[in-house]
């Protein structure tokens, strides 16, 4: 695949409407508010964010004191499907870029695997998401590298994202979501849904051998799997817009990173995903391999989602739709 400028969005698609925000960005500021330089402010403070995953980190370090390897099994496990089925497909593909369609029970059920990888409700994910495609890089970008390696990694999320108005900035960055009474719903679940989680892996790892493994799998299984997904999300972040090579030439520092690619399932290929934000296939070279792209090929199968964007532009959708006529 030679490198290539990616084609504009198409109109009445939902990056043209991405596109055409990122163009008044630069033309009115209030579009992008808050800022970098206005959520640095002491009153913007999340405590609410600190503390989670203060917490999290916290109790994440007991780790090498409490290993057992059936908590190691399950880690594994629910890490993939926090990490891919949750964060990569549901969150990302499914919910702020609409890259393929299903069926409403679908959507929820990876939906609700996203809101227990602990990044947040999936409204404030896409807002946020939504956000970072429109000024990726530029003045309003939520997590960009240019205002700091460790800011893009971490930092960025001690501040609120909106302005002290939650309400208007969800309206003004995720308004599909915001109208799904199902997604407001899980708004207020997403803490409740955690701390139901851990009571049953304590409960699963007592009645299986004790409070040995009980313990074990609230350490492992929850919050070791939790914050390992959460530093791989945020590399996308960080390291995918610092480090890598270019497919495509875009407005902003996106790369391809292959270390990234493997810890994030699929995402670290950063610049192939700027370059065409609906695709839901992210590797566009052979050696590129996406494991949620797989993920998603075998739901087309069996018939859980269709229309799926794995294409660049219409005419590469008619070439392979003619190829595939023909055979």
């Amino acid at each position: 695949m030679s490198i290539a400028t990616p084609a504009p969005p198409r109109s009445g698609s939902f990056e043209t409407a991405q596109h055409d925000q990122g163009t008044e960005v630069k033309k009115r500021k209030k579009d992008v508010a808050p800022t970098t330089e206005d959520r640095k402010r002491f009153a913007n403070i999340s405590y609410w964010a600190i503390g989670w995953l203060t917490m999290a980190h916290l109790i994440a370090l007991t780790a090498p004191w409490t290993f057992t390897w059936e908590a190691l099994a399950v880690t594994l496990v629910l890490h993939w499907m926090a990490g891919s089925l949750g964060i990569c497909l549901g969150y990302h593909r499914l919910l702020t870029h609409t890259g393929m369609k299903t069926y409403s029970w679908v959507r929820y059920f990876f939906t609700t695997i996203g809101l227990l990888a602990g990044e947040g409700t999936p409204l404030d994910w896409v807002a946020d998401h939504r956000k970072h495609h429109a000024c990726s890089d530029q003045e309003g970008d939520p997590h960009s590298p240019r205002d700091g390696a460790w800011w893009s990694h971490l930092t960025w999320l001690a501040f609120h994202t909106h302005n002290g108005d939650r309400t208007a900035y969800l309206k003004r960055w995720a308004p599909d979501l915001y109208k799904e009474k199902g997604m407001r719903v899980l708004d207020v679940l997403f803490l409740p849904a955690h701390i139901a989680v851990t009571g049953i892996l304590f409960a699963v790892g007592y009645w299986w051998q004790g409070m040995d493994l009980a313990i074990s799998m609230v350490v492992w299984a929850m919050f070791l799997r939790l914050v390992t997904v959460l530093h791989a999300t945020w590399l996308v972040n960080s390291l995918s817009h610092m480090w890598g090579y270019r497919n495509y030439e875009t407005t902003d520092d996106s790369r391809n990173n292959w270390l990234v690619a493997i810890v994030a399932y699929g995402e670290g290929w950063h610049n192939n995903h700027h370059a065409y934000p609906r695709m839901a296939k992210h590797g566009h070279r052979w050696w590129e391999f996406d494991i949620t792209w797989q993920a998603i090929r075998l739901l087309r199968v069996l018939g859980l989602v269709w229309d799926v964007v794995d294409y660049r532009t219409a005419a590469e959708k008619k070439s392979a739709e003619e190829a595939k006529g023909a055979t």
